[in-house]
């Protein structure tokens, strides 16, 4: 019964975030990934504004090195649920010099999303950006408002937020500003689990154990896709695993994993010691690598 309660209070406070950005925003988008919290925001979305259609687009900001099975979901979702799914790729701005892809070891597209999505931000003058970051996973996420401000450039001023009292947003914002929205801020990962068990919400097959192609680097275990740079010395073999968050495939590891269900699942991360997020690369480059990419304008 707590968990149902906790459940319903947790679903109402986003539901009332997404009307207030429908409400107070001229042309607000949802940042959609094919992960699990993006596609919980979906189905809170449809909850918010049922019976009519979601009244704003989703926007993927495809790096090309995106797990295979993320992009099947995302295309199948779109397509049962007739959203409008705008794509936009990281390759465009290497191609045309804007960003530079890096080489090496631990080599990544993850952070040059960044300039991607700040173009398409531009490009379609989008007010309210919509994500599923959630304050849990890292003590930079931690620090943001639901409504986060950002100036012109996407950047982030951590020492410069506006209060949050009695669940009060405040949308108001400058010519050139944007805000980043973020609706499951208060949720845990465990809440969207329960969340996802509750409303019976299909995700993508990479979130359940399943054998794979795989390699050990730094005591984690990476996908043996000719996206992640490998050693000839680090060897390939097939194991159980599975994935906790979603992310670039050269950035994100995965677990061994026997939780083949979601009451698995929800077993396995009650019983973990480990952060959901550590298993994500980009987030070890420093201590504060999280706050330095949202500072310049990641999501």
């Amino acid at each position: 019964m707590k968990k149902i309660l906790e459940n319903n209070v947790l679903e109402s406070e986003a539901i009332y975030i997404f009307r207030e950005v429908v409400a107070q925003f001229e042309n607000p988008v949802l940042l959609f990934s094919g992960g699990k919290d993006s596609i919980t925001l979906v189905r809170l979305a449809q909850k918010a504004f049922f019976p009519a259609k979601i009244p704003f687009p989703l926007l993927h900001i495809d790096t090309g090195h995106n797990f295979p099975e993320t992009i099947a979901f995302r295309d199948k979702l779109v397509k049962e649920l007739e959203l409008n799914l705008i794509v936009r790729h990281v390759q465009e701005n290497i191609d045309n010099g804007t960003v530079t892809e890096e080489t090496g070891k631990y080599s990544s597209r993850n952070s040059l999303q960044t300039a991607t999505l700040l173009d398409a931000i531009e490009e379609f003058k989008f007010d309210a950006c919509i994500g599923g970051a959630r304050r849990d996973e890292e003590k930079a996420r931690a620090k943001e408002r639901i409504f986060s401000v950002r100036n012109d450039f996407g950047e982030w001023d951590e020492k410069n937020q506006r209060p949050e009292v009695f669940d009060m947003l405040n949308g108001r914002i400058e010519l050139g500003q944007n805000v980043r929205v973020f609706p499951i801020s208060n949720w845990t990962e465990l809440d969207v689990w329960n969340y996802i068990d509750k409303e019976n919400i299909e995700i993508p097959s990479i979130y359940f154990s399943h054998l794979r192609e795989i390699f050990e680097r730094d005591g984690l275990i990476w996908s043996a896709s000719q996206h992640v740079y490998r050693d000839e010395d680090e060897l390939v073999e097939k194991r159980k695993v599975r994935f906790r968050t979603v992310g670039d495939i050269t950035c994100t590891a995965a677990v061994e994993s026997e939780a083949d269900s979601i009451d698995r699942i929800i077993e396995e991360i009650r019983a973990s010691t480990l952060s959901e997020r550590g298993a994500r690369i980009d987030d070890k480059r420093s201590e504060a690598a999280m706050e330095t990419r949202k500072q310049q304008g990641y999501f």
